[in-house]
């Protein structure tokens, strides 16, 4: 697996950075340009992600991907740390990517500092169970996702008017466009985060062991989450925080699922008050 790191700039102590699924870590730029003062900011693009390479994608014979598992991420992550001298990092995530930053920590206590996650996709086995009963697939609407534009203007014209993307802030969704799309020969564009991957990543959420294992993250943990009544606002935050060993909730009101990306300076100056060393 080649895995795709990125220097986002800034100085001090390092801050690891994991990005939301069917994203990639420019998206997190805005982001990291608000905690350049005070981290060093290091990002890497998950598996089948951005421009980090794509496994085979087989399933077993349960239907599931393995190589897709969440489990994988978290090495990935953790051979990140191993490869650029991270270790005892501060560490931020984004919805799949909190999830993968919590797993690594459960794998290897003491990798992170501390860790900021932004509505962690963590849950106990009943909440997949009722999602499944109301019909909640994402990896359905992932596999419908259109690959091929004829240019990136005609990407941002698309989703400038397509939700969930209309509500990023706008070089925010300039970013995503622009490197979350590849050339190909006949002048068109294509997602570099294949629909076949992101639904497999989607896919892959209720298979892990992030939830039974929440006590053994020992770091100082901040859960995020925006505002309403999202399947992983401050009552899902607040069940995580009492499972580790130091959490608390941070709640970002107006803000929505994809609250990193609709406003990263507010974000970031959260990321910074609860992450910044002395």
């Amino acid at each position: 697996m080649a895995v795709a790191t990125w220097e986002l700039g800034g100085s001090g102590p390092p801050l690891l950075v994991a990005h939301a699924t069917g994203f990639h870590t420019g998206c997190l730029r805005a982001l990291a340009d608000g905690l350049a003062d005070r981290f060093r900011v290091v990002g890497f693009d998950c598996r089948g992600h951005g421009h980090s390479s794509t496994p085979p994608l087989d399933p077993d014979e349960a239907g599931r991907v393995p190589s897709m598992a969440w489990g994988a991420f978290a090495d990935d992550a953790l051979a990140v740390v191993d490869g650029l001298g991270l270790e005892g990092a501060s560490a931020f995530g984004h919805s799949c990517g909190g999830a993968v930053l919590l797993l690594a920590e459960q794998r290897r206590p003491g990798t992170f500092r501390g860790i900021f996650a932004y509505e962690p996709v963590v849950a106990p086995p009943g909440f997949w169970a009722q999602a499944r009963e109301l019909g909640f697939d994402p990896s359905a609407g992932a596999h419908r996702r259109r690959a091929v534009f004829a240019s990136r203007d005609a990407v941002r014209t698309h989703y400038a008017s397509k939700p969930p993307l209309t509500s990023l802030r706008d070089d925010v969704l300039a970013a995503y466009v622009e490197d979350g799309f590849a050339d190909e020969p006949d002048g068109t564009v294509r997602l570099r985060c294949a629909p076949e991957a992101e639904a497999a990543t989607f896919s892959m959420a209720p298979h892990n062991d992030a939830w039974d294992r929440l006590d053994q993250v020992a770091c100082p943990t901040t859960f995020a989450c925006g505002g309403g009544e999202s399947g992983f606002g401050v009552a899902r935050m607040s069940e995580l925080a009492v499972r580790v060993q130091h959490g608390r909730v941070d709640e970002h009101a107006g803000l929505g699922h994809l609250g990193p990306l609709e406003r990263p300076d507010e974000v970031a100056e959260a990321v910074g008050s609860a992450l910044d060393q002395p």
